[in-house]
């Protein structure tokens, strides 16, 4: 039997044990928080928050806690959180590296924004 998603998702920030377990738990705790209806899944070896499709997936590095945004570009940013990936079509990132503060309240709006757009997607 395969563990559960929390308990993946739990175990990768646990051996993150420096300022990037707590960056990735911290930004775990934001997501859940924006809408009840955000999902977490385990997907190509990372944690993965949905809600009609997916909306981020967060990554670790060396030096950086990447959550890259599946719809990003089509997302309005007004407080300039995107700072990786900008030159796609479709995704967009945001790089946390040690020491940055996230503004919470921008980061909410963004989190909830792609949940009304993969609300709103027309699909096929």
């Amino acid at each position: 039997m395969s563990p559960s998603v929390t308990a993946r998702i739990d175990a990768r920030i646990a051996e993150l044990d420096d300022w990037r377990g707590e960056m990735l738990a911290r930004l775990r705790t934001l997501i859940k928080a924006a809408h009840p209806g955000i999902v977490e899944e385990w997907k190509w070896s990372v944690p993965v928050w949905s809600h009609a499709g997916i909306l981020c997936t967060g990554e670790s590095y060396k030096k950086v806690v990447k959550l890259t945004f599946a719809k990003g570009a089509a997302l309005k940013d007004p407080a300039g959180l995107f700072n990786s990936s900008l030159e796609g079509n479709v995704r967009r990132a945001i790089d946390f590296h040690e020491g940055d503060t996230i503004n919470v309240k921008a980061f909410t709006a963004l989190i909830r924004a792609a949940v009304r757009h993969n609300s709103t997607s027309v699909r096929d």
